[in-house]
């Protein structure tokens, strides 16, 4: 996440053009949301699978995300006009037609402003989140906003381990998503990519980080 926030820093000064970003996560983690000041004292001690869970702040809002068995995109772009739920719809187009196209249909959540007194961002579905026909939070997405650059980050919950959940959330009721047993991150990334690119309207070049902009980021 230290990357998308570097990524939005050189677009904003305009070094960077827009772009798109995926990514998963080892050994698995929580973040935290920009905001989100209170959290059990005992995530800070969790393991999995003997490996430690790391504890990380998001540069975007929202609540507490577990990062195990899941794909994270983030796009960083600009130049959007109109409220923030205008940018996150706009933005999110490209999550909807690539699940389409995966056979996943996907709306929008309902959730109002209840979701803060929850410390877990799966717990809810607000406006700016992706649910299932059977009511599954498939994506749940964050964003900031800075200096006319927007950040917007997500996480798609793909496989998700119970054992994990419970030991992290308590006892909230856990849901087993169910999508296409054919699907790979590999297929998610290729389909969503096609979709932005046809959302956008721009052509997607695949572009490694530099030894020298990586420099940059761990500094």
């Amino acid at each position: 996440m230290a990357i998308d926030r570097w990524l939005l820093e050189q677009h904003q000064s305009g070094k960077q053009p827009p772009c798109l970003r995926f990514y998963t996560w080892s050994p698995p983690a929580i973040s935290l949301g920009y905001h989100q000041r209170q959290y059990p004292e005992y995530w800070q001690h969790l393991t999995w699978k003997g490996e430690k869970l790391n504890l990380v702040r998001r540069p975007s809002g929202g609540r507490a995300v577990l990062h195990q068995g899941d794909l994270t995109y983030a796009v960083i772009t600009s130049g959007f006009t109109g409220s923030r739920v205008d940018a996150y719809q706009k933005i999110c187009e490209f999550l909807i037609q690539g699940w389409r196209s995966l056979g996943v249909e996907l709306h929008y959540g309902k959730a109002g402003r209840g979701y803060i007194h929850n410390p877990n961002c799966f717990g809810t579905a607000t406006s700016a989140d992706l649910v299932t026909a059977d009511g599954y939070k498939l994506i749940g997405s964050a964003q900031l906003r800075s200096a006319g650059a927007i950040l917007q980050h997500g996480s798609m919950r793909l496989q998700p381990d119970a054992e994990l959940f419970t030991q992290v959330f308590g006892a909230e009721s856990f849901t087993k998503p169910q999508l296409p047993q054919s699907l790979t991150v590999e297929k998610i990334i290729t389909a969503l990519t096609a979709a932005a690119s046809n959302c956008f309207a721009t052509e997607i070049e695949v572009q490694p980080l530099s030894q020298m902009e990586w420099e940059a980021i761990l500094n």
